[in-house]
């Protein structure tokens, strides 16, 4: 299996998809594979990498597999894209300064 860190797992943009639609709450597989224009096993190996990052959490109800979004897994990239955040609202407040002195 291939790295299952947290940045490699939201590299992929079917992967990114999944997470988006699990915000929407907990799905089957088979609900996952209906969104996208490619097979079972692939969106299986999509999702076991999920899992394994710590992403989503896989649950058996009866012959169903059901996926449910793991949040806490993504506070790794809040804290690495905090510091661009800082310097973007850092460079904002500069240009809205810079508007704001040449406002008549």
């Amino acid at each position: 299996m291939p790295n299952t860190d947290v940045f490699t797992a939201i590299a992929n943009p079917v992967r990114r998809r999944i997470l988006e639609l699990l915000r929407e709450g907990p799905r089957p597989a088979g609900s996952l594979v209906e969104e996208f224009q490619v097979n079972r096993p692939a969106i299986s190996e999509h999702l076991q990498l999920l899992r394994l990052a710590g992403l989503v959490v896989e649950e058996a109800q009866g012959r169903q597999r059901i996926y449910r979004l793991k949040p806490g897994a993504l506070d790794e990239v809040t804290q690495w894209l905090h510091p661009f955040e800082t310097y973007w609202q850092q460079r904002f407040a500069a240009l809205r300064a810079t508007l704001d002195e040449e406002s008549p």
